[in-house]
């Protein structure tokens, strides 16, 4: 004698029905948005001689605000640049054309993302066009060894001699040997 009734299979078949609710939601959210449900967006390109850890999926963002991401990046086979897809959104289509890309760093070692100034020109971007101003990404480890390795004028396999503060060599004239004053 089951005591099984309607209302019994019911709630096992609701419940069963928002756990795969659930699962789709999460599969959908694990995919970081690149099913683009309903998204409405436009192309840019922009060429940058150095991408530095720029990857496809970063941000893009004007003012720190994400407007949106890297579709793609390639290699120009004729000028060897990297050419970056942006897949902008559409609320955002009135860029004007003088609009600046620059590829920063969230932080000293945050994720790179494609920072965005906009000009003040009344022509605007279409899509499919190029950014015409770029500013590379700044490596900072070879900033730093450039600092360390560069800074003082000398490295220690260039052959010069150092510097006579730091020489333990005694000078030619002491400081009880010079001339008194009048």
């Amino acid at each position: 004698m089951s005591a099984r009734g309607p209302r019994l299979e019911f709630a096992v078949g609701a419940f069963l029905l928002l756990a795969l609710a659930s699962l789709l939601v999460l599969a959908i959210a694990s995919t970081n948005g690149r099913f683009g449900f309903g998204e409405d967006t436009y192309d840019l390109k922009a060429r940058f001689t150095n991408l530095g850890q720029l990857r496809p999926m970063a941000p893009v963002k004007i003012g720190g605000v994400p407007i949106g991401k890297v579709a793609t990046i390639e290699l120009d086979p004729k000028k060897l640049d990297a050419v970056v897809t942006l897949s902008i959104d559409s609320r955002y289509k009135d860029l004007p054309i003088d609009t600046s890309a620059s590829i920063l760093t969230g932080g000293l070692l945050g994720e790179s993302y494609v920072g965005l100034q906009p000009g003040g020109d009344m022509e605007i971007l279409k899509p499919g066009e190029e950014i015409a101003f770029t500013t590379p990404a700044v490596d900072l480890i070879q900033m730093a060894g450039k600092y360390i390795f560069g800074g003082t004028g000398t490295s220690p396999d260039s052959g010069t001699k150092p510097d006579a503060g730091h020489s333990n060599a005694p000078s030619d004239a002491s400081p009880t040997e010079q001339a008194p004053s009048p």
